[in-house]
């Protein structure tokens, strides 16, 4: 049985969801505006002979006529990031300001971090962290070619990151972009699903827990924390977010979703959820024609 067959009971819309699902994705880039803004990478493309057209909730992602980004001048340049067009949500989401600490807990390969370190305009810092050695080498090569200067790069495990290197006590924000099942990447990498296991969606739930609590724990009073993943399944979504409640100081808020979505749910076969989940945000790829997504926004309160 195809594992996305479990999740049809929650999308509005099933035949819309398995046709979205089996369409190629999107090519979209983010203009990195620390090297460029947004008119001026335009124009280069427009030099370049390269079609895009603006994603109307963002001036700075464009959705490309042909995929391969990275064959254009302006993306060798840093003026442009690969970056689907529903990752973007989670730095928007978190809002990070310049001068401010923010950690980003599960950093590589750094799409997210460097939009981080874009939004603060390369004031403060990022604290980008992965515990993958592999990918921390992309993390330092995507941030070097789009001339980020205020990341620290570390290797630590997130449920039990360390800020004694550091000179501070706590971070202002932090992002945890969880690694999960992928299921919402079924539309960029089709096998996906081939290796798919509920032990896996369970075990992987387990980290997805650990690593969160740690980014509360973390967090100043009064931060934001934000949660997010590429799955559909709540036990990575909202049974992660259900859990921090239950044992940390924190609560969800709203924040303003440029993208269509839906509620998180509050119940999920025998389980179910502290009712304010329900303000958390599912994204489904039928809907914006976007991959699948599941975003939350957690205020820390202690």
């Amino acid at each position: 049985m195809n594992p996305l067959e479990r999740y049809a009971p929650l999308v509005d819309d099933r035949e819309a969801f398995f046709d979205a699902c089996e369409r190629p994705l999107p090519s979209v880039v983010r203009v990195n505006t620390i090297r460029s803004a947004p008119d001026r990478a335009r124009a280069a493309l427009d030099e370049a002979g390269v079609g895009y057209e603006a994603v109307d909730w963002n001036p700075q992602l464009l959705r490309l006529d042909e995929r391969g980004p990275g064959t254009s001048w302006p993306y060798f340049h840093g003026w442009l990031h690969g970056q689907e067009e529903v990752s973007a949500l989670p730095a928007i989401a978190l809002d990070p300001q310049p001068g401010e600490k923010v950690w980003d807990s599960c950093a590589a390969p750094g799409s997210k971090t460097t939009q981080l370190s874009a939004m603060m305009d390369d004031k403060g810092v990022v604290i980008g962290n992965d515990n993958n050695l592999g990918r921390l080498s992309a993390l330092r090569h995507n941030a070097e070619r789009l001339g980020v200067t205020n990341l620290v790069v570390t290797k630590q495990d997130g449920r039990n990151f360390s800020l004694k290197p550091f000179g501070f006590k706590e971070f202002d924000r932090a992002i945890v972009d969880a690694p999960c099942s992928c299921e919402g990447t079924i539309r960029k990498n089709p096998d996906t699903l081939d290796q798919w296991t509920l032990e896996h969606v369970h075990s992987v739930a387990a980290v997805q827990k650990g690593i969160l609590s740690r980014a509360i724990q973390a967090t100043k009073p009064g931060g934001t924390v934000v949660y997010s993943t590429c799955t559909f399944a709540p036990e990575e979504n909202e049974a992660v977010v259900d859990h921090v409640l239950d044992t940390e100081d924190c609560e969800v808020v709203d924040f303003e979703n440029p993208l269509e979505s839906r509620p998180g749910v509050t119940e999920w076969e025998d389980d179910e959820y502290d009712p304010s989940v329900e303000r958390t945000h599912r994204i489904y790829p039928h809907l914006n024609d976007t991959g699948g997504f599941y975003c939350a926004k957690l205020e820390v309160t202690a």
